[in-house]
């Protein structure tokens, strides 16, 4: 699949297909708690790697929503293992647009499985003909809300809840 040439508005910016996952992730102002979240836990460097990556990235109210001091004791120092932890299992290696979670969840009988760089799986799901819902291990569930954000190395879909392995 080749990047398209559109951008795409995320928090109020445009998102560059030539730009790397986390060259546009910078400018959204909808995901800045993920950008720290990324830096803190070293991710920086692997994100603007050659992939393909699909990252399902959480919005800022996503983390907002967790549970008080959740977001504040992810991102001590002495955390960094768990961080990452969370932060991996909102990437899946390969190229994950629209069309093809929508043939996986077909294939799959209305569900489709996709392994996480952490090494857990989230499960996709399609609500009704036009949204595709993630389950994360513990039962949450997160609606993609802006999808097929290409990038250099990969694509963005962005969800409304932070998921948990």
């Amino acid at each position: 699949m080749q990047a398209q040439s559109n951008s795409v508005m995320v928090g109020g910016e445009a998102m560059y297909p030539k730009k790397d996952i986390v060259s546009n992730a910078v400018e959204s102002a909808d995901h800045t708690t993920l950008v720290a979240a990324v830096k803190a836990a070293g991710l920086v460097s692997t994100l603007q790697g050659e992939g393909p990556f699909t990252v399902i990235a959480p919005v800022n109210d996503a983390f907002e929503n967790l549970p008080a001091g959740t977001v504040e004791s992810l991102l001590k120092p002495e955390a960094k293992g768990k961080l990452t932890a969370v932060l991996t299992y909102h990437v899946i290696a390969g190229t994950y647009d629209f069309d093809a979670l929508a043939k996986a969840i077909k294939k799959g009988n209305g569900m489709a499985s996709l392994k996480t760089v952490q090494g857990e799986e989230l499960t996709f799901m399609m609500n009704g003909k036009h949204n595709i819902q993630v389950k994360d291990a513990k039962g949450n569930v997160a609606n993609i809300s802006v999808y097929d954000v290409y990038q250099s190395n990969g694509v963005i879909q962005v969800i409304d809840k932070v998921l948990l392995p």
